[in-house]
């Protein structure tokens, strides 16, 4: 009698409905979500059509190692930077302008020159992969055909002979078929070629001042003054009146058409 008493106290103590929670079997696991018959379902439908970010990155890092190279050895820079060093000379300046100024207008016309270039590798190659329309192979070689034609463009025939000849190679059919191993030697030195010609055109009007000046010294029999500091200022007056840097860049960009 006193333990009926006892339960019934307890269970006036408990919740309502709490004596109802747990089943008469006793507790049972979650059946999940959707029931027994839930299914997962992974979708990879178009994740290898286009490159992945991974990819992306490790593209852009790698360019970026190779930029330098590239451009000096791909583009006008090569060659532009060697007719300012050399306009430099010939005004008989050492570090005026400095040799950071003359990279830095050297870099930038380079790219005002091989903007056409550089737009066209983009069309043809670099967003066509990026949107999956071409495989990596395509987008090179669609996306190298510009710069090709642009460094064929600017070299001679000389130098791929040259350069065809030292490789120990035959000589081929077209000069579209020049491979991009032998194309690249040949057009630095083309380019080299050509900066040393501007610059001996650029030397001689002040090869002449520096003649004219020598001999007036010898004439009036001042042997001890230094010709270079006497035909400086006319150097520099001749250039500012001549507008020379306008001529050498319009000379520059105009010999790439």
């Amino acid at each position: 009698m006193v333990l009926a008493l006892l339960t019934v106290a307890l269970w006036s103590f408990l919740p309502a409905g709490h004596a109802h929670a747990l089943p008469p079997g006793g507790p049972q696991g979650p059946d999940g979500p959707g029931g027994a018959d839930s299914s997962v379902t992974v979708d990879l439908e178009g994740l290898t059509d286009k490159p992945g970010t991974s990819i992306a990155v490790l593209l852009t890092l790698t360019l970026l190692s190779l930029l330098p190279a590239i451009v000096l050895t791909c583009t006008c820079f090569t060659k532009i930077l060697v007719v300012l060093g050399l306009t430099r000379n010939a005004l008989g300046l050492q570090q005026t302008p400095p040799n950071q100024v003359l990279a830095g207008l050297a870099l930038f016309l380079s790219l005002f020159v091989m903007a056409p270039v550089l737009s066209d590798i983009n069309e043809a190659g670099l967003q066509p992969y990026l949107d999956g329309d071409k495989t990596s192979v395509e987008a090179w070689d669609d996306g190298i055909a510009p710069l090709r034609t642009f460094m064929l463009a600017q070299t001679d025939d000389d130098e791929l002979e040259l350069l065809t000849n030292v490789a120990g190679r035959d000589l081929p059919e077209t000069r579209e078929d020049v491979p991009i191993s032998t194309l690249v030697p040949a057009f630095v030195l083309s380019e080299l070629e050509q900066a040393f010609i501007i610059g001996f055109i650029i030397f001689i009007p002040f090869l002449v001042i520096d003649i004219v000046v020598s001999g007036a010294l010898m004439a009036l029999g001042m042997m001890m003054m230094p010709p270079a500091m006497v035909s400086l200022p006319f150097k520099l007056l001749l250039f500012v009146l001549v507008n020379g840097w306008a001529l050498i860049i319009t000379a520059l960009v105009g010999s790439y058409g």
